[in-house]
């Protein structure tokens, strides 16, 4: 079994900066995708970020240029950097993490519990 704990999510002002921490712990053979979504009041979850073992970034439109993803494969660990964020950004954002626990096993989809970003003046 697999767990996956988020960290940094908590109240900012519009233009300021969060950085998210998401480690994964268990019995880790391998991660591949490593991503983040999120989920604002009302709407649908939506994928924010995604990060691949071979390297490979993606970023919605509504973040590309604010936010970054990044991996430390080591720490078992993928990072979200928010900056100028905006009200807009207000969700509760959550890890996502591709995991096998063994060479010939099939990956299977592990998700943290959230952490809550919040913008507003």
């Amino acid at each position: 079994q697999v767990q996956l704990v988020e960290s940094g999510g908590g109240l900012v002002q519009p233009g300021e900066s969060l950085r998210l921490s998401c480690v994964a712990s268990g019995r880790i053979y391998r991660i591949y995708a490593m991503d983040w979504y999120r989920q604002a009041p009302g709407k649908e979850r939506e994928l924010v970020a995604t990060s691949t073992n071979s390297g490979s970034t993606n970023y919605a439109d509504s973040v590309k240029g604010r936010f970054t993803i990044s991996r430390d494969n080591a720490k078992n660990t993928v990072y979200l950097q928010m900056n100028s964020l905006k009200p807009e950004d207000t969700a509760v954002y959550y890890c996502h993490q591709y995991i096998t626990s063994g060479a010939l096993l099939r990956g299977v989809d592990y998700w943290g519990k959230g952490t809550l970003v919040t913008v507003s003046a």
